[in-house]
């Protein structure tokens, strides 16, 4: 495959944190009349180019929306495959990601994987913690609404041991609870397949994250589509609530 051009981005304004909801895995391979599973495998390709690309560019943090709490209610056989799948290829992807010193993460509800899959899924965070460059964090059994939900009654509980009063909740009391606690908020949310919505995603933290839908079904996101993202990215002005004239 024909590797990116980079010469139409600044390499020193890349987003430090980029989001993306992989979508189109299944459409993919129903319109080539394979079976969904098909789909599913030739996304993993994809992530990892995009990965590669990710940590070419300077990107320090890539969040991948790889499971959804709401993919738990999919027809059970696809469910199972979907889970050896994820488990496999990211053991299998684990020795280069250590080569590249990309770290890999998880954000999600831990405790509804299968054994099998959190056993496996926990060696290969270990197995990483070292690496320094690019974090990899995938959003696995996730949901932004089950996350907030989770950091209110962690607050709650919180406040009725005495750790602070109500009124000195803020923004940041929020954030510290939240699965990506210390992660900076993406910059760039990028959601392939076509549909104009965020899915349950990362609901606080995009709050002014720049968000780009294209039409490739996800196993077709190229390396140079995700550079022409970052292009756009570029182009555009953030305001964060400010008037052109105050930046």
């Amino acid at each position: 495959m024909q590797e990116a051009d980079l010469s139409h981005i600044d390499m020193n304004r890349v987003p430090e944190h980029v989001a993306v909801i992989m979508d189109g895995n299944g459409r993919w391979a129903q319109s080539r009349g394979l079976d969904r599973s098909a789909g599913h495998v030739e996304g993993v390709n994809t992530v990892r180019r995009i990965t590669e690309i990710a940590s070419a560019t300077g990107v320090r943090y890539l969040t991948l929306y790889t499971f959804s709490t709401e993919n738990w209610n999919r027809p059970q056989q696809e469910v199972d495959i979907l889970m050896h799948l994820i488990v496999t290829a990211i053991e299998r992807e684990t020795p280069d990601l250590i080569r590249n010193n990309v770290r890999l993460t998880m954000i999600g509800d831990m405790e509804r994987l299968p054994a099998f899959a959190a056993e496996r899924l926990e060696r290969c965070f270990a197995d990483t913690a070292h690496c320094t460059g690019l974090n990899l964090i995938l959003a696995l059994s996730y949901s932004a609404r089950w996350e907030i939900t989770r950091a209110v009654k962690d607050i709650v509980r919180d406040v009725q041991n005495g750790e602070f009063r109500p009124e000195d909740i803020t923004d940041e009391t929020v954030s510290a609870h939240l699965s990506t606690a210390g992660i900076p908020d993406p910059d760039l949310l990028i959601r392939t397949g076509g549909d104009f919505r965020i899915s349950n995603f990362l609901l606080w933290q995009l709050s002014y994250a720049e968000i780009i839908i294209t039409d490739h079904f996800w196993p077709d996101f190229t390396k140079q589509d995700f550079v022409d993202c970052i292009a756009a990215f570029q182009r555009r002005q953030r305001r964060f609530g400010l008037t052109a004239e105050q930046l």
